[in-house]
């Protein structure tokens, strides 16, 4: 049971192209969004989708792979552990924001 600690599993659609830079001259960073969707009856008994969105981050060999088959649109399963974390904004705000550090990816179809 310890491997399901902060375990994240997804199935959505690719927001935007990820944006992959590296740092440090060495470690590869890929960043990008995806989207999954809800269908629910609201009190009228009306079927309403609700969609969230989720901030995704890959390392190394797995942001490799992201930039590769990763596009805007197409459908991926992930697998990842969610992270936290906080910044100073240029105007000195405290900044908080919550991400999903992707340990694996398959790309199910392509837009």
């Amino acid at each position: 049971m310890n491997n399901l600690k902060n375990s994240v599993r997804l199935i959505g659609h690719v927001g935007m192209d990820p944006e992959v830079k590296v740092i440090n001259g060495d470690r590869k960073l890929a960043k990008f969004s995806v989207a999954t969707s809800d269908n629910y009856k609201n009190a009228k008994g009306e079927w309403e989708k609700q969609t969230q969105w989720h901030n995704m981050i890959a390392w190394g060999n797995t942001a490799t792979r992201v930039e590769k088959a990763v596009s805007k649109g197409c459908e991926v399963v992930i697998e990842g552990k969610l992270m936290h974390r906080n910044y100073e904004d240029a105007q000195g705000v405290k900044r908080y924001i919550s991400e999903i550090q992707v340990t694996e990816l398959m790309v199910m179809k392509t837009k």
